[in-house]
Order: C-alpha cells, then structure tokens, then sequence
C-alpha cells in the first residue's frame, strides 16, 4: 500500500508516524517533507502548493491514499483534482475549505447556521473599518479574511493597536491578498479549547479534546504563533461541552453547508473559547491543528487507516477510533526571533537523546537535511511530545527531553498546560 502525505510541518511528520505504525505497514512519501519525515518513507521534491507536479506524480504512480495536510493545497483545490484522477483523498473539497479559507464565509455559516460565535462585521476600506472600532471599544480581533499561515490575527488590547493592525493588512499589505478584506469580530471571554472531528458527509465523530497556546511568551503574553504547544486532554470541555459542541456546532454547520449544496469529507478543527460551560467559535480550520495534532494522535489507541477510510467511504462511525487512558503534551521549539524573523540551517544536537525519553516522540516542523545532519528550517522546528499517566508525568517527560535538544537561538515556553496545573492544584 503506498500513501503520499502532502505538507512538511510537524502535522505532517505526526500523520506520517502514525501511518507509519499502522498494521497495514503502507510504503509512505511526503511532498515536500522535512527530516522526520525522511526517516519514515521517501521525501518528494514537489511544494505542498505545486498541485500540477503532485497531480503529474500521483498519475504515475498511482498510490492508494493521499492525506493532505497544509491549508493551501486544500485551498487550492487539491482534493477536487486528484479524486477527478480517480485518486482517493482525506482532505475536503475547494468549496468546503472555504471554511478557514475565507473567514468572512466561515462567519456567515455559522450566522446562518445558528451557530454560537461573535459578533462581526466586514471591511475593505480602512477609514470605516477603523471608525467601527472606535465605536465598538477594545479589546477587539481584527482578522485577515484569507490564508495568512496562522500569523493574520490580532487580538488588539486598544482602539489604537487595532486601527494599526487594521493599516497594516489593508495599507500596509502585510498580508497579501489574504489581508485585502479584514473582518473585525467581538472579544470572546473565556477560555480556548481545540476541538478536532471526522466528517464522512454525513457522521461525525469527535476526537479528544486539547488546548493550544498560542501567544509565544508565557503567561500568554506577546504575539500570537502558529502555536507554542498543547496537551491533551483539557479538562475545560466536559461531555456537557463537547455535546454542546457536536450539536450547536458541527450538525448545525454540516446542515448549513448542504444547504449550499457542499458535502463535507475529512477533518473539521472547531478552535473554541469557553465560557462558564457554553463554547463559542473562534475560527475553523479545514485540516488537522499543528501542534494539538501531535497531542491527540499520540493518544489514539491503534490504527488510524480505518477511520481515514471511513471517511472517504461514507461509513466513519465511533467505534473505529480508541483513544489511551494516557495524557498528552506537546512542547513546541522555535527558532530564536520567531513569529519574526529568524535564522534557518543551524545545526539541531541530541534528537536521539530527545526520543529516548519514555513514552516521547520528537516530531520535526521546521527541519530539513544537510547531508547527514537535521537543521533548522522553520520558525516552529520541533513539537516534543509525551505521553505519560497524568497531566504532570506526561509534562515532566516533555520537558526532559526538550531540555536535552539544543540548537542557536533555541526558545520554547516552560508553561505549557498552565491552565490545567492550576486547576490540578486547587
């Protein structure tokens, strides 16, 4: 069996690894991959975006999946292609992307869905985008409308860090095209929660909960990344949420979504806050979270080929999916100066130490080859990932091997699971 992954971010690598481990033992590529991915199958040369050289690939050698894991290429329209080659495919359609593609579609499903989120409005024009906000107050989030690789989000403390996130995207074009269209949400109080799900069209079923930290300094201080790690699971969504969750969100936007004549296929990420027990949505995205993947992969008890198949198949159902008892953390390295800019192709020491530790995986992000020795080739580089009996076992293992790994420049926060520690405590 031959599986092709698409993307070369630490998603990838866990999707890889855990296909990998599979009792089908499938023969795996990655396009383009990085150095983990290396060490698990055969790195192409194609960008996860060159959908012609992955299409002309795939003609040729006809592998019996491919799991797309970037944004970009689903997009882009990916999936669509390659199932019109009579390739089987995890990863929705163009039309059903659209959900993270374009945040201004996600809000007005889910406002027509009766789905619970924020209110919003929309905006190219800088001078009335700034006047809603002064006249809505701070906090408030100013969003690019399209892909902006997790970095076209500001959650803006006062009128004035917003009106100069707002000149940013629509006069500054910081964010390209993405940023051409800003919309402009509420603040949600609460606390986050990531949700992932398998869709088939029809079913749904729930993965394990987890909680990201986005914001790169601890205490949740400074810009937000693509993400500085995660744990799983978080005690925050209860049964009482996550049901709130499958029918409040999932069913009414699946219902929403048919009404427009769109068919779901692959994985939903609902990204949530939580307030006193009431979830809310912050965005969606169309693929596996990066690093809550690397979490809630390490606890799926088995093969994941089945649920994957069920999916694309039309016949998901619960039982195709276990999950360990185990908890779950996730330690995110990046490269020094990151979410701006940093050096690439610094040497990366003591990887075989790293996964030495018990029950640890050191998943690679932003890596790459030089001859024989890994680089850096990211600004989030490694996502160190333990498994262990409760919340501080599995900590305490992440940190020992995220203390043993060095390279320049080197940061990751000490705090990750801060919230569910506290809890723990009292």
């Amino acid at each position: 069996m031959k599986i092709l992954v698409v993307g070369n971010g630490g998603r990838e690598h866990t999707l890889a690894w855990k296909l990998a481990n599979d009792s089908a033992q499938p023969e795996l590529f990655c396009t383009p991959g990085n150095a983990g991915t290396a060490a698990l199958g055969t790195n192409l040369d194609f960008g996860a975006t060159d959908l012609d050289g992955i299409r002309g690939w795939c003609a040729a050698n006809q592998p019996d999946l491919v799991v797309i894991g970037p944004e970009a290429p689903l997009c882009a329209g990916l999936t669509d292609l390659l199932e019109a080659d009579g390739i089987r495919v995890f990863g929705p359609s163009k039309a059903a992307a659209e959900l993270e593609g374009s945040k201004q579609f996600a809000k007005e499903v889910m406002k027509a869905a009766g789905v619970p989120t924020s209110a919003y409005e929309t905006f190219t024009d800088p001078d009335e985008a700034c006047a809603y906000v002064r006249e809505r107050g701070a906090p408030i989030v100013i969003k690019a409308d399209g892909l902006a690789a997790g970095k076209g989000v500001t959650v803006a403390e006062t009128v004035e860090q917003a009106e100069a996130a707002i000149r940013e995207a629509l006069e500054g074009n910081a964010f390209g095209d993405a940023g051409s269209r800003v919309v402009i949400e509420d603040f949600l109080v609460g606390e986050e929660a990531s949700i992932l799900a398998l869709i088939d069209g029809e079913n749904v079923v729930m993965l394990a909960s987890s909680q990201d930290h986005k914001r790169i300094f601890e205490h949740d201080k400074g810009p937000n990344t693509g993400g500085m790690g995660a744990y799983s699971p978080a005690s925050i969504v209860t049964e009482s949420v996550l049901k709130k969750v499958k029918e409040e969100v999932y069913d009414r936007t699946l219902a929403e979504l048919k009404k427009r004549g769109i068919v779901y296929k692959g994985v939903l990420y609902a990204g949530l806050m939580i307030d006193h027990g009431q979830p809310s949505v912050v965005e969606f995205n169309c693929r596996f979270g990066d690093p809550e993947t690397q979490c809630v992969l390490a606890r799926w008890d088995g093969d994941m080929l089945p649920a994957i198949n069920g999916v694309i198949d039309g016949n998901l159902s619960d039982d195709m999916i276990q999950w360990k008892a185990d908890h779950s953390v996730c330690v995110v390295m990046v490269a020094g100066g990151y979410p701006g800019d940093y050096a690439k192709g610094d040497e990366i020491q003591n990887l075989d130490k790293a996964n030495a530790v018990d029950d640890t995986v050191v998943f690679h992000a932003g890596t790459a080859l030089a001859g024989d020795q890994v680089v850096t080739a990211g600004g989030r580089v490694l996502g160190i990932t333990s498994l262990g009996t409760d919340l501080p076992d599995a900590l305490a293992k992440a940190y020992i091997a995220v203390e043993t790994i060095s390279f320049k420049g080197a940061f990751y926060r000490n705090d990750i699971a801060h919230r569910e520690m506290k809890r723990l405590a009292q």
